[in-house]
Parts: C-alpha cells; sequence; structure tokens
C-alpha cells in the first residue's frame, strides 16, 4: 500500500535555532477578490530537519508528514539553494 500524493512547498528558512527543527516562510500570490490586485501571503511552518543541514536563508522543499510533534506536520525534502 502506498503512501499517497503527499503536498510539497518551497520556501526560505527563516530560523535554524532549534535543534532538528527549521522554520520556514513559504510566500504565495493572492488575488484582492475586489480590486484585482495580488497580495503577498505569507505562512510560518515548522519543518523537521534530522540532520541539522539548513541554515538561515537556504531555498528549501517541504514535505507533508505526519505530526511529529505538537506544531510540527512538515518534514525538509531538500535543500535547493543554499544561502550565501
Amino acid at each position: 500500500m502506498g503512501r499517497g500524493i503527499r503536498k510539497t512547498l518551497v520556501g526560505e528558512v527563516a530560523s535554524s535555532r532549534m535543534n532538528k527543527t527549521v522554520i520556514v516562510v513559504v510566500e504565495r500570490l493572492v488575488k484582492h477578490p475586489l480590486y484585482q490586485k495580488y497580495l503577498r501571503k505569507k505562512a510560518r511552518y515548522k519543518a523537521h530537519d534530522e540532520k541539522n543541514e539548513c541554515r538561515a536563508g537556504d531555498r528549501v522543499r517541504l514535505m507533508e508528514t505526519r505530526p511529529l510533534s505538537r506544531e510540527k506536520r512538515w518534514r525538509v525534502k531538500e535543500i535547493l539553494e543554499k544561502a550565501h
């Protein structure tokens, strides 16, 4: 039996101070219903980083997973781009 299709998100690591946990900011564009202007909405997710590889500023891909703690429901799948 397979796992099914899991959601993925791409975002930037905002904080990596916790052990095996990073905070990732995911930005998306939303069109305003009345004024038809695109607005940037940001969401912050706590994600599991098993090897503590991520640093602030890295671009990462997150994958949905089972609840790992009270607030962690995402896991770092891969680091797309390292920060300078």
